[in-house]
């Protein structure tokens, strides 16, 4: 089938299972997507889970890419969908047309049926990730900012602590660096992916943003980048509801609803977390400094490798306003410190 066939082309080219339904969801219609994610699901079927990656997988899971028909797939999506057989395959002709315009992406994972399990690093231990997310999601609904402040701390701590106990018990293994891609709302999408950029340094990663399509590229240990994905996921939640707060509070037309101010808002809210960040204490335990300093070479090796041409970008603040309240929203905002001390584990 040309659209399968499409698809595993896009394996090839370093897309992911997340990317490709991320960028059609973007870019066309729901019923693209639809039969995206189906096609998707087909072109990772003859693979064991023995054989998949678990990031691999986890993004099918997300996405929601299961084979549940019979026969071929165009028929059954069109059945179910109540559609023709020519309407679906005009949409897969598209989609195919689509796929083959899309760029090479560096490659983060191994194609499904290239992974071994006894290749593949552990990441944050489940019990400590899921006790993250809920002091994370509590920190994000409550409307007290010293409540919030109290349990993100505490979140970020337990992300440290748990990364640096990992440090140490892997002390005796090669280093080993790691990719992933963050998917961010495209709007205000330079603003945003400088906050990821200051988190990911926070936690001894790199990071390089995709405007045209809206991801940043994280390259880090396995532990710290999915710390910076909790950390930064909330922080964006934080910064949002404080700007939106600000602009409901305002008279309609004024400044605090303007795009100035929330570019300015969001540009400032990352700058001061970003030395926030920098003003925790470093790591004292002298054992951990030789194990951080190999992973930071691989980090570098591997974007290095990744990334043959980067640049910077700059930012412009157009609004006095929107840059003081965005530092005071920042000042309030909950990161938590703690990097400082690590367990014997």
């Amino acid at each position: 089938m040309e659209l399968v066939q499409a698809i595993d082309e896009l394996w090839q080219r370093g897309w992911l299972p997340y990317d490709v339904r991320e960028v059609v969801s973007r870019s066309l219609y729901e019923t693209h997507t639809s039969l995206t994610v189906d096609a998707i699901a087909l072109s990772c079927s003859p693979h064991p889970p023995s054989r998949v990656h678990p990031r691999w997988q986890r993004q099918l899971d997300e996405i929601g890419a299961s084979v549940w028909w019979e026969g071929p797939l165009l028929e059954a999506w069109a059945t179910r969908h109540i559609e023709t057989e020519d309407f679906a395959s005009r949409i897969a002709a598209r989609l195919v047309w689509f796929f083959r315009r899309l760029p090479q992406l560096p490659r983060i994972l191994p194609l499904p049926g290239d992974a071994l399990m006894s290749a593949v690093r552990a990441g944050v231990d489940p019990k400590v990730l899921n006790r993250v997310r809920a002091l994370l999601a509590k920190a994000e609904s409550t409307s007290f900012p010293e409540e919030a402040e109290a349990l993100s701390a505490k979140a970020q701590q337990l992300m440290n602590r748990h990364a640096l106990e990992r440090a140490m018990l892997d002390a005796d293994l090669p280093p080993l660096a790691t990719s992933r891609r963050m998917w961010l709302d495209k709007n205000y999408f330079k603003e945003k992916s400088r906050l990821v950029y200051v988190v990911s340094r926070a936690f001894r990663s790199r990071s390089v943003a995709s405007d045209a399509f809206g991801f940043v590229t994280l390259v880090g240990d396995e532990v710290d980048l999915e710390s910076v994905e909790l950390l930064s996921t909330s922080l964006l939640v934080q910064a949002t509801r404080a700007m939106v707060a600000i602009g409901g509070q305002a008279r309609k037309g004024s400044e605090a609803r303007s795009r100035p101010f929330r570019k300015s808002f969001l540009t400032a809210y990352a700058t001061r977390i970003g030395e926030r960040l920098r003003e925790a204490p470093a790591v004292s335990d002298e054992r951990l400094l030789p194990v951080l300093a190999s992973r930071r070479q691989a980090v570098d090796t591997l974007f290095n490798e990744m990334f043959t041409r980067t640049r910077t970008s700059s930012v412009t603040v157009g609004s006095a306003a929107g840059w003081r309240a965005g530092r005071v929203a920042a000042d309030l905002a909950d990161i938590g410190t703690g990097r400082n001390s690590v367990t014997s584990g």
